[in-house]
């Protein structure tokens, strides 16, 4: 089901002051896909989402989930939370620690009053989903936490609902378990062809899990779009710098199209503290003052070569090196700046050594200063 969310706001009183948790949203989550809320703490991600299944009361706007108004302040509309068809995975799990496995999944069928023959039925075939067959008897507190999640899903499941929300669910869970429980969630998910809402200050998650992502910050949505679109053509420095790890440079722009300066027409042209570099086409004019995001992936280093001339070559000197297993993560000094980079663990480099690099303009991203 399609969530369509309008002019929803929601402040708090604190200390005297007045908290805009949620500042006028206007946001559509399209019918079976994964949809992530990201954004610091604080930001508003939570509150949205509570809104939605209604356990927040929004001061104004309207919530809209398929064809029903499930909130709406104007139409003094409130439905219920046990109303609005939604199954919900909280960061804690929220399982009960007197129930055995079947008792936890079986709680929202037995609540509505669905016979006994077709509650075991459903926990049967939904344990089976979710890979937890043949734990029906066992005691919930005893599974691993991976296993607890999974078990957390399979209720919010059994029910069958239109529309499933999680809230920071991989949270509590180690680094390598996280990794494998995310890519069972994404193969559930997919599975499923459910809609889903998934809130996480955790950007990683937020790319691997989700078809769109809404980035919020201070009440409201900052930008939306696909992994990609986020991660590479960000449009403000804030999301720039929350996605992903970035080095962000005061630049200028000298050309806006590129037209008579010898570069290609379609560029824009900036002049940065590590010198002149033709970037993706910007909408900035001449003059204007911007930054230029570079990701470190794409800060490849080697040693002087002689196919090492024109666009966009950069020579600088390796400030220090930090192993990281996959990579070492180095710092690389141009001039005043000093710009991470992604660099190859196999790679013959020592700090002081003098290298060079080259970036494509498409990796040279402009976004306001």
């Amino acid at each position: 089901m399609q969530i369509k969310v309008s002019g929803l706001r929601k402040h708090f009183a604190s200390e005297g002051k007045i908290i805009k948790a949620l500042d006028d949203v206007d946001l559509v989550i399209p019918d079976n896909t994964i949809f992530t809320l990201l954004g610091p703490s604080g930001c508003g991600k939570t509150t949205l989402l509570r809104c939605i299944v209604g356990l927040e009361t929004p001061d104004a706007g309207e919530i809209r989930i398929g064809d029903e108004v499930v909130f709406s302040s104007e139409k003094n509309i409130y439905l219920p939370t046990e109303k609005r068809k939604l199954g919900m995975v909280f960061q804690t799990y929220a399982i009960w620690p007197h129930m055995n496995v079947f008792d936890n999944v079986a709680y929202p069928l037995q609540t509505r009053k669905v016979p006994k023959e077709e509650i075991r039925k459903r926990v049967a075939k939904t344990l089976a989903f979710v890979q937890l067959e043949g734990f029906e008897g066992r005691p919930a507190t005893k599974l691993s936490g991976g296993q607890q999640q999974r078990v957390a899903l399979a209720r919010a499941l059994v029910a069958e609902p239109g529309v499933i929300l999680f809230d920071e669910p991989l949270s509590n869970l180690d680094a390598k378990l996280r990794e494998e429980t995310r890519k069972e969630l994404k193969t559930f998910l997919s599975e499923l062809k459910i809609t889903a809402v998934y809130v996480t200050h955790d950007r990683l998650e937020a790319l691997a899990l989700s078809d769109t992502i809404a980035v919020m910050r201070a009440g409201s949505i900052m930008e939306t779009g696909g992994p990609k679109k986020i991660y590479f053509g960000a449009e403000s420095r804030f999301v720039a710098d929350f996605i992903g790890r970035s080095n962000l440079i005061p630049a200028v722009v000298r050309d806006a199209d590129g037209a008579g300066s010898g570069d290609e027409a379609g560029e824009t042209i900036i002049d940065s503290k590590i010198g002149r570099l033709a970037c993706k086409k910007a909408e900035f004019p001449a003059g204007a003052e911007v930054t230029l995001c570079l990701r470190p992936e794409f800060i490849r280093p080697r040693r002087v070569a002689p196919e090492m001339q024109g666009k966009n070559c950069v020579r600088g000197v390796v400030e220090s090196l930090l192993f990281v297993g996959d990579s070492y993560e180095g710092e690389i000094r141009v001039g005043e700046s000093l710009l991470l980079a992604r660099i190859d663990p196999d790679a013959d480099f020592n700090e002081k050594d003098e290298v060079f690099f080259q970036v494509e303009p498409q990796q040279c991203l402009l976004v306001a200063k």
